[in-house]
């Protein structure tokens, strides 16, 4: 990442955002989830879980962690484990090459 684009401020009209109703947000590009999805659906849960590990974080990414509410470590593993799975397929892909 470029060291700059933390520096960034954001454009975004977060006032606007957090105003906005469900109604107010066009969903018309996405496309209906019909019986054939759910039909091949599969409800993954965790195998099992560590329940402490100590995992060094830096100051500012734990506060923007705890910033989102409620959750902050159940969020902070759920990101681990997109990285991870993430990194998984890239591995597999660069071993298919």
């Amino acid at each position: 990442m470029n060291e700059g684009a933390t520096n960034i401020t954001s454009k975004t009209d977060w006032a606007r955002i957090d105003a906005m109703t469900d109604d107010d947000i066009d969903t018309s590009d996405i496309p209906p989830l019909g019986e054939d999805f759910f039909a091949k659906a599969t409800l993954r849960m965790p195998r099992s879980t560590v329940s402490v590990v100590a995992v060094p974080v830096d100051a500012e990414t734990l506060g923007w962690f705890q910033a989102q509410g409620e959750g902050a470590e159940r969020h902070m593993t759920a990101a681990l484990k997109i990285y991870a799975e993430a990194q998984k397929q890239a591995a597999t892909l660069h071993s298919a090459s």
